[in-house]
């Protein structure tokens, strides 16, 4: 202790004497705690107060981007006075010996101040503890309350007074030579005088004269070696960077300690050891704060201005493996020349107990301590990449926010882009590069971005295009970091060294920088760790000749770097610009309100999803609608439907075939064949698909019918969208045809007519079906022969060529049957003939096939008022149809038929009925609700099915709120901080 109370006398009077004497100015080489710190504080104020340190919550972290660069030590020459040589040589060997006690006090005072400086130089080393203040009592906090510091640091001599009581060490020298004979005991202390003329050397200029004691073989023989200025400034500089790598490792390991303790810390905190409330971290709140902005503004126009440490470069330039460093974590899919960041990636950095990443819409949290979290990582992001790609594309707008937390890891949002591209390669869209410039400058061109342009050193810079983008965005380059990645590989390969720190300048090409940093990432081995390349990147920046040679700065190189100065100007720009875009959303927000209450005074503000869920509840309750219609109405439509189905079939290949046979025994064995072949292969499959499109009628009736004054026409889009979906989904039961073909086949077997009531009901029944066939057949009629002759006066119209010679056919047709009104459906070919030549007499030429077409409709016509008669000659016919037509010349075969008919469709509506009521409208409302769950998830369906001016402005005026609640709460929480 002695000893260092003597050097630090020494060191303080060599201080005094170089700032007393005339020459170069210079300062003290700075060892302060980091390679950031040394070039930015330089701390040696005499009069440091112990004071109690302010509440922070995190290790207080220092710019780079304002370092002042490292000055070169230069001592001046000192000058010594002339001692006038006396013959008295034993007055002389007293006044040396009493010299002796200079060199004590000196050695005292000096070994006092040097114990100071060390003091203070470890007491910046120790870390911020502010945080866990909890921890240490609070009388350690007041301890200046009781102590008066400042009275015992003003009773110290300052370095003037010291200066004073210097001796002179040259002289001192000198003496000890001659007395070196007589005092053979004082070697000891000899050598410690010499020691301290070493340690002026080290503290001397370079046109100073310095000597080094040396021993060549005996204690009695030393000499002085004479040092050239060269190898002054070589050995200083030396020295200055093995105690800068001395203090960095010592950095290292605090750091180390002080990510444990509060990785400790944090996790009491998580398990409630403390029982303290913790609030949600500041850059989280900021995070929110850009996540619910980009959903508002996804174009990032003049709305937008808020900061992001936006990430831009080359292809394969080293962007993610920056990235990943900052992050602490290889979290980036990658791969050999392919591109892999196909959309902007936000990382959001912030401090936790633990090593995790977890996406914004997902609960699912990855460690980033394993291996297997790590690719499922990789692998779900590259997923999410890839899905947000549209097809036909390359590269895509949309943004995947993760969150990525672990002890130390700075506090800032990094947006990962594509890099940029010089040409189109087979496999890409043909407008993947300017796609990607456009993404590019839509995040550059916000005024508060950080631009981090990372640029790649192995390469030469003049080929970059990144470079000529970011200066177009930021011509000044007041807020864009400059990074040179694979140094390693640049200073390897380039034949001039200083072509690097040119680079790094900005020196070759026109670019303008906040900062520049030189990094380097790694071996090229994708399976590196992160800490394996942290530990090569150390390595190769000590052993660097561009530090070495003072090409680069301390605290130009490595990540951790970079990291600090971005965090630290990403802060920055934060509590610079976030106030000003709070007030701007404030006066957007009052513009939307206004706007609100002029255009619709008496509407609730309801954004889209209010809107869909109010539109939910509306179809929802129009489905139970559905269930509750009446049997009767469900009966009524199933059967009129089922017959308008089938009426065309009974009529055309059932009923006019069998009436045309010679009598009742035929025509019941006709019958019964057509019946059994129409149910066992058409009939049940007609009756499921009429119940289908009748449940799909009712239920679009119910979706899309007015609702009076409460009908809100903003759901129609989405009511038809909901009911497409839903009938495309249902599926009916497919035994419903089975049990259906069983109850048919004996609904049509059985033929008996148990009242008069049911006979005249079927008589009504084959009345309204032959009157419909007959209406149909007459107008085919007409259409054939043209307008009448009451048609043709009253309304100027005539007939076509086609027409006048179905019309004269159709006359000699009548003719031909009024003359035998029993004359079968066909029409013998002699017939033909006969009909022919009598049109060819009367100048009409007509082919054998338009008789035939022909014929067909005027027999059809003449069938069916026969039909009708007989059908008013049957209506006194049940008394027979009881004796089984027995001694009659009444058969009205066809009325039982149509009653067998009847009673099918009625059998069939009901079990069709019941299918509906109890099994198809319950699944219809289940896939309805379905249907709205994936509408509720799909985003864009929503946009394109609830649209319009009142919905957008809805919507507006919600994220507005949202995003100036948010920013007021940040706002509040940055002042706490403060």
């Amino acid at each position: 202790m002695w000893r260092l109370h003597r050097a630090a006398v020494a060191c303080e009077v060599c201080q005094s004497l170089v700032k007393h004497s005339s020459g170069i100015k210079g300062s003290l080489p700075l060892q302060k705690l980091h390679l950031v710190s040394r070039s930015i504080y330089h701390s040696h104020h005499p009069t440091l107060k112990l004071q109690r340190p302010q509440f922070r919550t995190s290790f207080h972290q220092f710019s780079s981007l304002t370092n002042l660069p490292l000055r070169k030590l230069k001592l001046s020459p000192i000058k010594y006075g002339y001692q006038p040589r006396r013959n008295f040589w034993p007055a002389r060997l007293a006044a040396r010996l009493l010299k002796l006690r200079y060199l004590i006090l000196g050695s005292a005072v000096g070994g006092g101040y040097t114990a100071k400086k060390t003091f203070d130089q470890w007491k910046d080393m120790i870390p911020d503890l502010s945080d866990y203040k909890w921890i240490v009592p609070d009388i350690v906090w007041e301890i200046d309350e009781y102590i008066d510091l400042e009275k015992i640091r003003k009773a110290l001599p300052n370095s003037e007074d010291l200066a004073k009581l210097a001796p002179d060490f040259d002289k001192i020298v000198e003496s000890l030579s001659l007395l070196k004979d007589f005092f053979t005991t004082g070697h000891k202390l000899v050598s410690e005088v010499i020691g301290a003329s070493d340690l002026l050397l080290l503290l001397g200029s370079p046109g100073e004269t310095a000597f080094r004691a040396t021993d060549h073989g005996s204690e009695s023989d030393k000499h002085y070696r004479k040092v050239t200025d060269k190898e002054k400034i070589d050995q200083l500089q030396e020295e200055l960077l093995h105690t800068q790598l001395k203090y960095q490792r010592i950095l290292e390991r605090l750091e180390k300690e002080n990510k444990e303790l509060r990785k400790l810390v944090l996790q009491k905190d998580d398990k409630g050891i403390h029982h303290r409330k913790l609030k949600k971290s500041l850059i989280d709140m900021y995070s929110e704060v850009l996540d619910v902005l980009s959903d508002y503004d996804a174009s990032y126009n003049t709305q937008d201005h808020l900061p992001r440490v936006v990430v831009v470069g080359d292809q394969s330039a080293g962007k993610t493996s920056v990235l990943e460093m900052i992050a602490q974590a290889r979290i980036f899919p990658r791969g050999s020349g392919e591109m892999m960041t196909r959309s902007p990636v936000k990382v959001t950095l912030s401090e936790g107990p633990h090593h995790v990443a977890l996406f914004k819409d997902s609960s699912r949290e990855f460690d980033l301590t394993k291996e297997e979290d790590l690719a499922a990582l990789r692998h779900e992001i590259e997923l999410r990449m890839r899905k947000n790609v549209k097809e036909g594309c390359t590269v895509s707008p949309e943004t995947i926010s993760l969150n990525v937390k672990g002890p130390g890891l700075q506090r800032m949002v990094l947006v990962d882009l594509p890099g940029v591209i010089s040409t189109v390669t087979s496999g890409m869209a043909p407008d993947t590069k300017e796609t990607i410039f456009s993404i590019s400058k839509a995040y550059m061109q916000n005024p508060n971005a950080i631009i981090l342009c990372i640029q790649d050193g192995s390469v030469d810079a003049e080929r970059s295009i990144v470079t000529d983008l970011v200066s177009q965005m930021d011509p000044h380059g007041r807020r864009t970091i400059f990074v040179l990645t694979k140094v390693d590989l640049a200073e390897k390969n380039v034949a001039s060294p200083s072509r690097i720190q040119q680079i790094i300048e900005g020196k070759l090409f026109p670019m303008k920088a906040l900062g520049y940093f030189a990094v380097v990432t790694g071996k090229g081995n994708s399976s590196e760790s992160i800490e394996a390349i942290r530990e090569y990147e150390e390595e190769f920046f000590q052993n660097s000749k561009l530090l070495k040679t003072s090409m680069l700065k301390a605290h130009q190189v490595t990540t951790r770097n970079l990291s600090l100065a971005v965090s630290d100007c990403f802060w920055k720009m934060v509590r610079e610009s976030v106030e000003q875009q709070a007030d701007s959303f404030k006066a957007t927000r009052f513009n939307l309100e206004t706007e609100w209450k002029n255009n619709y005074p008496r509407l609730r503000e309801l954004d889209r999803n209010e809107l869909f869920e109010k539109a939910k509840n509306e179809i929802l309750d129009e489905v139970i609608s559905l269930s509750q219609v009446t049997p009767k109405h469900w009966e009524e439509i199933l059967q009129q439907s089922l017959w308008e189905r089938v009426s065309t079939h009974v009529i055309e290949n059932i009923y006019l075939p069998a009436a045309q046979t010679m009598n009742s025994g035929t025509f019941n064995t006709t019958v019964d064949i057509k019946l059994k072949q129409w149910t066992d292969k058409q009939l049940p499959n007609k009756a499921v698909e009429v119940a289908w499109e009748t449940l799909q009628e009712e239920f679009s009736r119910f979706m899309t019918e007015p609702k009076g004054k409460e009908h809100d026409d903003i759901f129609d889009k989405l009511k038809e969208a909901v009911k497409e979906e839903s009938i495309k989904r249902h599926k009916w039961n497919d035994f419903a045809e089975d049990s259906l073909r069983v109850i048919q086949h004996n609904a049509l077997e059985d033929r008996s007519i148990s009242d008069k009531q049911q006979w005249d009901a079927a008589i009504y029944f084959m009345e309204e079906a032959l009157q419909a066939r007959l209406k149909d057949t007459e107008n085919a009629i007409e259409n054939m022969i043209g307008p009448d002759w009451k048609k043709r006066w009253l309304y100027w119209k005539n007939r076509t060529q086609e027409q006048f010679v179905h019309n004269e056919t159709k006359n000699e047709l009548e003719k031909m049957l009024k003359c035998n009104e029993e004359h079968p459906a066909y029409l013998a070919s002699d017939e033909i003939t006969t009909v022919r030549k009598n049109l060819e007499s009367r100048g009409v030429e007509v082919d054998p096939s338009l008789i035939k077409d022909t014929w067909h409709q005027v027999y059809r016509r003449h069938f069916l008022k026969t039909a009708l008669n007989h059908c008013n000659l049957c209506r006194r016919g049940f008394y027979y149809y009881q004796r089984h037509f027995v001694d009659s010349e009444l058969e009205c075969n066809d009325v039982v038929l149509f009653w067998r008919i009847q009673r099918m469709l009625a059998i069939t509506a009901n079990t069709l009925r019941q299918q509906l009521t109890n099994t198809e409208v319950r699944r219809l409302e289940k896939n309805v609700k379905e249907v709205l769950e994936d509408f509720a998830e799909d985003s864009e369906k929503k946009v394109k099915l609830l649209t319009g001016k009142r919905v957008q402005l809805a919507e507006d005026l919600k994220k507005v709120r949202e995003i100036q609640e948010k920013l007021d709460a940040f706002i509040e929480a940055l002042h706490q901080e403060k």
